[in-house]
């Protein structure tokens, strides 16, 4: 399997991606639609000259959907695959999850664990992480405006999903509480631990770990209210995959 060398090639993947899991009817169609969708506004703002460095964002960009691609591709073809992502894979069958659930796994995967390795490799050993810093925050603030404008075709689908919030305000369950600002800074601080460590295995498996711990935290909640409200939530969700789809892409 070759990966993406540009930005076009990975929207061709994230196309084939999403056509196979569509005719699949397979929850994994969801993410990839957030994320070319991303990608898209990324390549415009690259074109558009809105970063500080627009040839080393394209790199970035690359190098971080590869981690994505690879890892559906390896898990398609039994491969191994991290900690992190096969959480995320494995829960796509799981038919009482919320759509935003299963979109958030996939971000949880590629913002938590992938988006610092990929920052890492796009400077490189030698070079200097904070130079990266400014690129590295309008990256997340793109994708957290994207985030947002997923959250409203979900309510047109979900007709029940304003509910989360307000069973859930205050609560510390990060179904509700996940935030693209704290996954982000985050990210920046492993992408530090990471560009430094001398043994960068071993750095990307504990954090692997950690992220892979927050995903079941994704999943599961000990509040009995918020449990009833998640299921009924979904039960009156669009469970056509294609129908669903059509609505994010929009």
């Amino acid at each position: 399997m070759k990966l993406a060398s540009s930005i076009d090639e990975v929207l061709t993947h994230l196309d084939t991606i999403i056509r196979f899991e569509i005719d699949a009817d397979s929850n994994l169609a969801y993410f990839p639609i957030l994320y070319k969708k991303v990608t898209q506004r990324i390549k415009v703002g690259i074109e558009k000259g809105e970063f500080e460095n627009n040839h080393r964002m394209e790199v970035l960009d690359v190098i971080f959907a590869n981690r994505y691609i690879e890892a559906y591709y390896n898990m398609k073809s039994n491969a191994p695959i991290s900690q992190s992502w096969n959480g995320a894979f494995q829960a796509s069958s799981n038919n009482k999850l919320l759509i935003m659930q299963h979109l958030l796994l996939g971000i949880n995967a590629h913002i938590n664990l992938d988006l610092g390795i990929a920052v890492a490799e796009t400077v490189g050993v030698d070079g200097n992480l904070a130079d990266f810093q400014q690129d590295f925050y309008t990256i997340n603030a793109i994708l957290e405006n994207m985030v947002d404008d997923v959250q409203a075709g979900i309510g047109k689908v979900s007709p029940l999903f304003y509910l989360l919030e307000k069973v859930g305000k205050g609560r510390e369950d990060k179904i509700v509480s996940f935030s693209i600002n704290i996954a982000r800074d985050g990210a920046w601080l492993f992408a530090n631990e990471y560009h430094l460590t001398p043994d960068r295995d071993f750095s990307l498996s504990g954090r692997d770990t950690v992220i892979a711990l927050l995903a079941t935290k994704l999943t599961t909640t000990k509040s009995r209210w918020l449990r009833w409200t998640i299921k009924s939530i979904r039960w009156l969700e669009n469970k056509n995959v294609k129908q669903v789809a059509e609505i994010l892409n929009a």
